[in-house]
């Protein structure tokens, strides 16, 4: 186990307030919503992330359905730590654009009460933290998995094969979660109170304007937060095979697809299907890998599966050293066969 340590970044204004000002702590948690209103299940994990933190919990909602998503998370039963949600109501924030988000985050976070800020690591996590790190001059604790107290915390380095435990005495500190790793628990709704946000008082210079989306659509589960995925990897030869052999596995299954970097560079599905250290992680009750051979960038995106079934030709795949369930023989024979039997007993 490593050990890591933050710099330590005291404010002017804080340096004046003094420590009896800064004795009611509470977090902050961006929370995230969808346009019709539907809390993002990796800002769930972040809300139960800051729960454990043991302050009060206050929730920041930004965008034109933020008063929806608001009463949304008021009936939520993992948000029963939650004692104040700020909405932001405004289409400005629609599309989470970090320039308009993140000064919106700033004018919260300058009440020397917050002493935590939290976010999912998702894109929009990531794009907002590293510009409140630059602004407020505090170094952010990523990607964590473990919240051991208020102030320790333990994150994956090295694409996952060691954990740093790393104490931050900054008096504020900004962290991003890795969803897979605070799952919600259930509990009792909220009687949070809902208000606006304060008005930003620094609107960013930044031009940007949203051009327009393309979005794939899919009726299979959401691979961040499916319980079962079914992944295919450069094994899988070319797209056709892919979808001959990952499709109807899944759909057997009802379970989400995934991908390695090498199959999505190759062409055989969406780049959002991508599991790995540059991709989606997950951590599903079962992970079936097909043609995978298990590259450590790979790994780091999956290896918390509760169970993991590795089907390839190759038996010296490193994928096999973390499976609990390895199949070695030729895929074109093999999953066929394994999806017309579940198929029976579906």
């Amino acid at each position: 186990m490593y050990a890591a340590f933050c710099r330590s970044s005291v404010s002017f204004q804080a340096k004046l307030l003094g420590k009896s000002n800064l004795r009611f702590a509470s977090t902050l948690v961006f929370v995230e919503s969808t346009k019709d209103g539907k809390i993002a299940q990796s800002s769930l994990s972040a809300l139960s992330a800051a729960s454990q933190l043991g302050n009060p919990v206050a929730a920041l909602l930004a965008g034109s359905a933020s008063g929806k998503a608001a009463e949304e998370l008021q009936k939520n039963p993992g948000s029963a730590s939650l004692q104040q949600i700020f909405v932001a109501e405004e289409h400005a924030y629609d599309h989470y654009f970090a320039e308009k988000v993140t000064p919106l985050t700033l004018e919260l976070l300058k009440d020397p009460e917050y002493t935590h800020f939290v976010v999912a690591g998702s894109a929009v996590g990531k794009s907002i933290l590293p510009r409140l790190g630059a602004l407020l001059d505090y170094q952010p604790i990523c990607d964590i998995t473990k919240i051991v107290d208020a102030t320790t915390f333990v994150r994956p380095i090295y694409a996952g094969n060691a954990l740093a435990t790393v104490k931050c005495s900054q008096d504020k500190k900004l962290i991003s979660v890795r969803a897979s790793s605070f799952p919600v628990t259930a509990g009792e709704a909220s009687t949070a109170s809902i208000s606006k946000a304060p008005p930003v008082s620094q609107v960013s210079e930044l031009a940007v304007k949203w051009e327009g989306e393309n979005l794939v659509k899919s009726a299979r589960p959401d691979l961040g937060s499916a319980s079962k995925v079914v992944s295919g990897g450069r094994g899988l030869k070319n797209k056709e095979t892919f979808d001959s052999l990952v499709t109807p596995l899944a759909d057997s299954l009802g379970a989400a697809i995934g991908a390695t970097r090498a199959a999505v560079d190759s062409g055989f599905c969406d780049n959002s299907l991508q599991i790995g250290q540059t991709g989606k992680v997950v951590a599903p009750d079962l992970y079936i890998g097909l043609g995978i051979s298990g590259a450590i960038q790979h790994l780091a995106g999956m290896k918390d599966s509760k169970v993991i079934v590795a089907i390839n030709n190759d038996q010296d795949a490193p994928i096999f050293q973390v499976a609990d369930y390895g199949l070695i023989g030729d895929l074109n024979e093999i999953v066929p066969e394994l999806t017309a039997k579940l198929s029976q007993i579906k």
